[in-house]
């Protein structure tokens, strides 16, 4: 397989945690002559209707490859100070109301095979992870800690997703990605350095499939146990409401490394909680009532309502108990039009 190099080049980054305008790359997009892809590739997209939130305003433009070659020849042809936003279905994400500087990367059909076989299971980055439990479950396969997690395999991957104990760590083997050059590489688990919703593959790359192992299970059983996990999940969580799945990360030292034995003794919307943050809301955002580390958008919220709300928590948070909460939701693009 090949190794993750520790030099690898990555695309200007994008701004995630900070406030500050990305640099404009919108005149090297339509000055420059970007490649033909047999693919889609439409300009100045609107991304709202793609995420979870229904919030957030254009990229430059949205790429969605016929197939991985597709995806190569594209990037290898893409000038290099382009930047490069691979999204999956946008489920745990904020795009900001100014968009998106750059080439979103969006994949769907030729991406969502789903491979089972003897202990393994392959599949394809925008195979949703509900998806991949079920048809594994249906081979004798367990991965039922992927049925509640909302999202495609591409981004559990790239975050460690996981729920009741089990995460990507624990069954991961492989990924393969597209880098921002363009080169195929497949790339051993251990290369990808998972740790708690956070792992070291270059912002730019795609994953374009990875691959589990999986113990065996009778195949009734497992699919009884994702029953009863989603019974769960809508009794405690804001299901049929317009949100981005969990807010903020379990605060450090409580769940550090991803892993079935990690400690999780303080939750995020217990600091919430004791802030007196349930409920709280900025507009048409929310922190919802059913569950405090779910931000949710009651109706006509924009981006910057959603992430200032989210902001006003973490500093109630930090007032109320001096823990600094981190985003889970990822937050993209700019604030205000370009």
């Amino acid at each position: 397989m090949t190794r993750l190099p520790t030099h690898a080049v990555q695309n200007p980054p994008l701004v995630f945690d900070d406030l500050a305008p990305q640099t404009n790359f919108a005149y090297l997009l339509t000055m420059t002559q970007l490649p033909i892809p047999r693919g889609t590739l439409t300009p100045d997209r609107t991304l709202s209707d793609l995420t979870w939130l229904r919030v957030g305003g254009p990229a430059d433009y949205l790429f969605q490859p016929a197939d991985e070659d597709d995806l190569c020849a594209f990037m290898r042809g893409l000038p290099a100070a382009v930047a490069v936003f691979p999204m999956g279905v946008g489920s745990n994400l904020i795009v900001r109301d100014g968009g998106i500087r750059a080439v979103v990367i969006r994949l769907g059909r030729g991406f969502n095979g789903i491979e089972v076989g003897d202990g393994t299971v392959t599949a394809g980055a925008a195979a949703l992870d509900a998806h991949v439990a079920r048809r594994a479950a249906e081979g004798g396969l367990d991965l039922t800690f992927l049925r509640t997690i909302p999202g495609t395999i591409g981004g559990a991957v790239r975050m460690n997703a996981g729920c009741y104990g089990s995460y990507v760590a624990d069954h991961l083997i492989c990924v393969r990605c597209v880098t921002r050059q363009g080169e195929v590489v497949d790339l051993p688990a251990a290369d990808l350095q998972l740790k708690y919703r956070q792992s070291t593959l270059p912002e730019a790359w795609v994953i374009v499939a990875a691959t589990f192992r999986a113990n065996a299970g009778d195949p009734g059983t497992l699919e009884a146990r994702m029953a009863n996990q989603i019974a769960k999940r809508d009794a405690s969580q804001p299901t049929k409401d317009r949100s981005a799945g969990s807010t903020f990360r379990n605060p450090v030292g409580h769940s550090s490394t991803g892993r079935a034995d990690d400690s999780h003794e303080l939750k995020a919307w217990k600091v919430i909680d004791d802030a007196g943050m349930r409920g709280a809301t900025l507009g048409g955002a929310q922190m919802s009532p059913m569950h405090s580390n779910f931000m949710i958008n009651i109706g006509g919220a924009t981006a910057t309502q959603l992430e200032d709300l989210g902001e006003e928590v973490r500093k109630r948070v930090f007032q109320n108990s001096g823990i600094t909460l981190e985003w889970e939701i990822m937050r993209v693009g700019e604030r205000t039009a370009k």
